[in-house]
């Protein structure tokens, strides 16, 4: 035995100290391996619909309801079901319905809490005592393990159990309990969460998902152009801060900012109702649902407006001194003519919809007025302070990257940028052109310099930049289009020039040898592995499939915001993955949270088997059980030593 060898293992032996202690936790590890693997959950570009987003959660894309037609069968009616799914869910609110209704609340309690009890049994049967302990509600843990424990020691169970749960009900804690029994059972049902992407903007929710996925107990995240465009704000990008304003105030969000990150906006204010009150702001409407007054949707449009302004500007600038970015096509405020009010792209003179411009100088198009510099240093100093904006930063940086490689699949947002031929795409960045996985990882380094690097240092500068071309920029995998036409949408009438060209691979991604090659460019098996991927939204009522390539690559954007959903036909898809089964499941539209308690009305699902497991799979076949075995061997190896006289016991 080699001495690094016998060093580590006598570092290990101060974990393991005698030979019952290893033989213990091999016999722990090997029975772990031995359970099925806990279910994995898949959601991807959620932009801000929190209700929404939190009933999946709360019904694990149908896998509670699956999981109590599984454990009662046809013992329990449809009506039942419902009913104890919609408890599940929410709780405390349904609890408070049932009182009011409800004549022998004794009854109800005993009935129900049983059934509690036996699905707590049921979902937590997968995991291991230890590891369903920490789930557990600290004030009830005791009791519910021992209510979901076989005691073999216990003659009469049912009595013994009756007996806790008569207990529970008699002392006034049956309320705090079936809410802690709920918790846990979703707890339960879904073992890890994976969040492919676009997190932020549209929807009037993503503080609030943010702080929901802050809390989960095991969750990864693949970034969005969306996110990444929000994290280069919070490190202080200003062309960034200035393209979250602008889609806060086009989809009447700005209360995401102000209220729930708590960042000063009224130096913005006064400089809008100063400089915009009297231009045209036709081209600027507000596309919220109209909930707030007709003053602060005035305001909305004036910030709309100069937040526009200050984006084609600050952009010019971040293209103008990243020349490797080559963007040079989208400095356009300098191809104005005022005079006639035309704009020149791409050699061809196109009629704008609005010239009025009050702090664009034709001579300087990109340089800011000096109120335009003091306000944007000001948001940037209250992006920077915000508290909760850079918590929630920290935790997509923490939590996040640009792909991930998790049990045999691959996860990213876009695409992987191909050229015709189907070959990987080089991309310049800096001085050197890199393609497939090292593009991917080249940008996620300079995405974390631009946050963590020291203040006003040119490495922290680039990064930022990095991070706004990975949410605008040609080359970039999460963007996945040639170009980001802002300025064409806005102000130019001929819709020829809105196009915006997706990258080859969302024509290719049927085609097996290109799958399979990205799949190796991983590291992945091509024949076992799959892609999931969001972004595009499938058009599922115009006869678009998801499922591409056979099953290989997985497209699960199927428009879970409402903007998206008179496009798409549906809200959404989602994938569940579990021991027996890779199922996909598409979302009909969610009426409202007091709905689905009330009606009991649940999102209806529909889910297709994309790949039906013939033997289940068990932890020895994921990552962690990988992880598992090599500490087995570890362990084993640290026994032998003791076996061997090599290391000596610490008893």
């Amino acid at each position: 035995m080699e001495y690094s060898e016998l060093k580590y293992l006598k570092s290990l032996a101060k974990q393991y100290p005698t030979v019952d202690a290893a033989c213990t936790e091999i016999i722990n590890l090997q029975s772990i391996l031995n359970l099925p693997k806990g279910t994995e959950h898949f959601l991807t570009d959620l932009h801000g619909e929190h209700e929404q987003f939190e009933h999946v959660m709360k019904n694990g894309s149908g896998s509670v309801r699956r999981k109590i037609d599984e454990e009662f069968g046809h013992h329990m009616s449809q009506k039942d079901k419902k009913s104890l799914a919609t408890l599940i869910y929410y709780p405390k609110e349904k609890l408070e319905l049932v009182a009011k209704t409800e004549d022998n609340m004794t009854d109800w309690y005993t009935i129900t809490l049983h059934r509690l009890v036996q699905m707590a049994k049921y979902v937590s049967s997968k995991y291991t005592r230890s590891k369903v302990r920490k789930a557990l509600p600290k004030e009830f843990a005791y009791v519910i393990e021992e209510l979901i424990t076989e005691k073999a020691e216990v003659q009469d169970k049912e009595a013994y159990y009756n007996a806790i749960i008569s207990t529970i009900i008699r002392i006034g804690k049956a309320n705090d309990f079936i809410i802690a029994l709920s918790n846990l059972i979703q707890r339960l049902v879904v073992d890890h969460l994976h969040i492919v992407g676009d997190i932020y903007d549209r929807g009037p929710g993503p503080f609030h998902i943010m702080e929901k996925l802050c809390s989960h107990h095991s969750v990864d995240v693949q970034w969005g152009n969306h996110d990444v465009v929000w994290m280069a704000a919070a490190s202080g990008h200003l062309a960034s801060i200035a393209a979250v304003i602008r889609l806060c105030a086009k989809y009447g969000n700005m209360s995401v900012i102000e209220n729930d990150y708590a960042i000063n906006l009224i130096p913005l204010v006064t400089f809008v109702m100063e400089t915009y009150s009297h231009t045209d702001c036709d081209c600027f409407t507000v596309e919220g649902d109209g909930a707030y007054g007709s003053t602060d949707q005035n305001i909305d449009t004036l910030i709309h407006k100069a937040a526009t302004i200050l984006q084609l500007k600050l952009e010019g600038q971040t293209i103008m001194r990243n020349p490797d970015f080559k963007m040079e096509n989208r400095l356009l405020l300098d191809k104005i003519d005022f005079a006639k009010k035309t704009v020149c792209i791409d050699g061809k003179e196109y009629r704008m919809k609005d010239t009025d411009f009050p702090t664009v100088d034709p001579e300087n198009p990109y340089e800011l007025s000096a109120e335009e510099a003091l306000v944007m240093e000001r948001l940037c100093d209250a992006f920077m302070k915000s508290y909760k904006l850079q918590k929630h930063t920290r935790f997509l940086f923490s939590k996040g990257g640009m792909y991930k490689v998790y049990n045999g699949n691959l996860l990213y947002h876009g695409c992987v940028p191909l050229n015709q031929d189907g070959t990987f795409t080089k991309v310049t960045i800096g001085e050197k052109q890199y393609s497939g996985k090292a593009l991917y990882d080249v940008l996620e380094n300079y995405a974390r310099k631009g946050f963590y690097s020291n203040k006003n240092t040119a490495e922290r500068i680039k990064g930022q930049d990095v991070m706004w071309y990975i949410g605008n920029g040609p080359g970039s995998p999460v963007f996945g289009k040639d170009k980001f036409t802002v300025f064409e949408r806005y102000f130019v009438e001929d819709e020829v020039t809105h196009t915006e060209t997706k990258n080859i691979y969302y024509k290719l991604c049927d085609n097996e040898k290109v799958v399979e090659s990205i799949l190796e460019e991983f590291g992945l098996d091509k024949d076992t592995g799959h892609i999931v991927n969001g972004h595009v939204p499938v058009v599922k009522k115009k006869g678009e499939s998801p499922i591409k390539c056979g099953g290989k690559l997985l497209i699960i954007d199927g428009g879970f915001a409402k903007a998206y959903h008179e496009k798409t036909g549906i809200a959404g898809y989602t994938l569940v993955n579990n021991s027996r089964a890779l199922r996909l499941v598409s979302h009909e539209e969610f009426e409202s949270k007091e709905a689905a308690i009330v009606k009991e009305s649940d999102i209806f699902s529909a889910s297709i088997e994309v790949e039906n497991y013939p033997v289940r799979k068990r932890v020895a076949d994921t990552d962690a059980g990988k992880e598992i075995q090599k500490q087995i061997e570890e362990i084993e190896c640290l026994l032998y030593a003791y076996q061997e006289g090599l290391i000596a016991e610490n008893s």
